[in-house]
């Protein structure tokens, strides 16, 4: 499908830009490429199948919500760089 500058002047005014002659030009010639595109896509038969989101089947990967024992304190601090009365120690972000 090929645009003319019309149309081409038609998109600018609803997009609200301003284009000189030469853009007017390089455009009408890159947005009829990708109308051709759209046209080639528009001729691939579709009928009978089933739209989707996405080409293969998905399936949740994360492993099932359990409830379990929690971790010792000892070990949960372990690794803490400063630790107060059992708990994590770290700088003051409200005043």
């Amino acid at each position: 499908m090929s645009l003319t500058s019309a149309d081409v002047l038609h998109i600018a005014r609803l997009a609200r830009i301003s284009l000189t002659d030469a853009e007017v030009d390089r455009f009408a010639a890159q947005l009829s490429g990708i109308l051709d595109h759209f046209a080639a896509l528009a001729a691939v038969p579709t009928a009978g199948i089933e739209p989707t989101a996405h080409p293969l089947p998905l399936s949740n990967v994360m492993r099932a919500d359990e409830v379990a024992s929690s971790l010792p304190l000892g070990d949960v601090l372990l690794n803490a760089p400063e630790r107060e009365d059992g708990y994590f120690r770290v700088r003051a972000v409200l005043e």
